[in-house]
């Protein structure tokens, strides 16, 4: 079996090499740069298959470990950018007419390299178990964005998303190695199983390891997009170019949710800290699903719609964050990630495909949309329908799992609000419904995608079905042998 540590490797030597054919190729052809990212994201995720996954006894497993869990999300990085590359194809007109250069396709070389560096950063991410490893690979991840989200510079309103993304990432990360430091001056450690035995073993200093905890949340709640660190969320994925807003939306949220994890197993089970963090997550889970959901509501654009949808999901999945402990809280935030993956990037793909024709992604540029493009519709549906949580897709099954976790815990308070905010977001997912089926179009030309797209898009809505009936591989994938999983197996 090949070691894990291996996966990255292959991914970032295949970024540099995109890098290298896009600066010396002398062809003015750039889509067969994506092609070899896409091809070569597909070998390395079928490596993950011949991978091993206990790496306790390795010379780096003291930051670098890959258990079960992590090897998923590692998969789950490489779906992801696979997705996005198909997408940034389809999206690459756009891109053309905003940056200007030299030569027709200038510029989208770079375009199609960086998320494959996004996707190195993410897969580091899901083993690291040390503070710094963690830092370094959220940072590789971070700046990639900076770039990718500012990436049209002919367009004003894909600066002005750089530069708030920017600021209020460079903010956040403050906030993240400040927290870091005062976990480290306390404990004298950076990698979270030792802190772990020293806060369990240890008496130490509460107030500044306490402090120290909330200051890493802080800057993790940007990372995830939850309320109150929310404010930077709509006019991003508004300005940035759409597969990097599908990305940020699905790779950038997963990357926050695999630290908070590892953090929260760490200082949940002590009990001094147990109640206070709790109380804390409950709080952030009540105001993202209320806040998310209240602003979703009156939204006319599906980007600035997906955004506050964004935050209404984080709100769902801390849930389960919270109730870390049950013996499915793991697999509930999990699951519930991937099921997220699925049914937004098959929004922002019919997104793009639409917005390329009608030269806008407001609710509006869908009416109709079921008359001139059935497939297309049909694809919005499910998607919506996912989201929204109706019976029978992913969408609805990751609920369940998150309810299921809140009452096995008794957070009855969550359970009450993710209910009533599930009626809420019926009524916005379903205002597209109504704009594709209800509504005459403005104009009764097909929308045509390219066989790539369209064969992702049938990937992605059948997946969204087969979970949501069978969603046994994706559990058994996260149970994970019972000897890599002995923590899930005394919980």
């Amino acid at each position: 079996m090949m070691p894990a540590i291996y996966l990255e490797a292959i991914v970032l030597t295949l970024g540099v090499l995109l890098v290298l054919m896009e600066a010396f190729s002398n062809s003015e052809e750039k889509t067969p740069v994506a092609w070899l990212g896409i091809v070569g994201l597909t070998f390395v995720f079928i490596l993950t298959f011949f991978t091993a996954n206990d790496l306790s006894a390795s010379p780096y497993s003291a930051f670098y470990h890959a258990d079960f869990r992590a090897i998923f999300f590692k998969r789950f990085a490489l779906l992801t950018t696979i997705v996005v590359l198909v997408l940034s194809i389809e999206y690459r007109g756009v891109v053309q007419k905003y940056v200007f250069g030299s030569r027709p396709q200038a510029g989208l070389g770079e375009f199609y390299a960086l998320p494959v560096f996004t996707c190195a950063g993410l897969m580091w991410m899901a083993s690291a178990v040390d503070f710094i490893m963690i830092f370094v690979s959220l940072e590789l991840v971070t700046i990639s964005f900076y770039i990718l989200v500012a990436y049209m510079r002919r367009n004003a309103g894909s600066l002005e998303a750089g530069v708030k993304y920017l600021i209020l990432s460079a903010l956040s990360t403050g906030f993240f190695v400040y927290g870091i430091t005062w976990i480290y001056g306390v404990t004298g450690q950076t990698s979270l199983e030792k802190i772990g035995a020293i806060l369990l073993g240890l008496k130490v200093s509460h107030g500044p390891l306490l402090f120290g905890f909330m200051l890493v949340l802080t800057g993790l709640g940007f990372k995830i997009a939850c309320a109150p660190f929310q404010i930077w969320v709509p006019d991003v994925y508004q300005g940035a170019p759409t597969p990097v807003t599908a990305f940020l939306s699905v790779g950038s949220k997963a990357a926050g949710f695999i630290v908070l994890m590892r953090v929260a197993e760490v200082f949940l089970p002590v009990p001094w800290i147990n109640h206070k963090a709790v109380t804390i997550l409950v709080a952030l889970a009540a105001l993202s699903l209320l806040y998310g959901n209240l602003a979703a509501m009156p939204q006319h654009n599906l980007k600035r719609l997906m955004a506050y949808s964004s935050i209404a999901h984080a709100g769902y999945i801390l849930i389960a964050v919270a109730c870390i402990g049950s013996r499915y809280a793991n697999i509930a935030v999990s699951f519930y990630l991937a099921g997220y993956l699925l049914m937004t990037l098959l929004t922002f793909l019919v997104m793009a495909a639409v917005a390329n024709q009608a030269g806008g992604d407001d609710i509006v540029h869908f009416n109709g949309l079921g008359k001139r493009s059935p497939y297309l519709a049909f694809a919005m549906l499910a998607a919506m329908a996912s989201l929204a949580g109706i019976p029978l897709t992913v969408g609805f099954f990751g609920k369940f799992l998150i309810f299921y976790v809140a009452y096995e815990k008794g957070q009855f308070l969550l359970m009450g609000i993710g209910v009533l905010t599930v009626a809420a977001g019926f009524y916005y997912y379903f205002k597209v419904v109504r704009a594709m089926y209800w509504k005459e179009p403005a104009d009764d030309t097909p929308v045509r995608t390219s066989p790539l797209t369209g064969a992702t898009i049938a990937a992605l809505a059948f997946c969204i079905f087969f979970l949501g009936v069978y969603p046994a591989p994706v559990i058994r994938a996260l149970e994970g042998p019972p000897s890599d999983n002995p923590r899930l197996l005394a919980r």
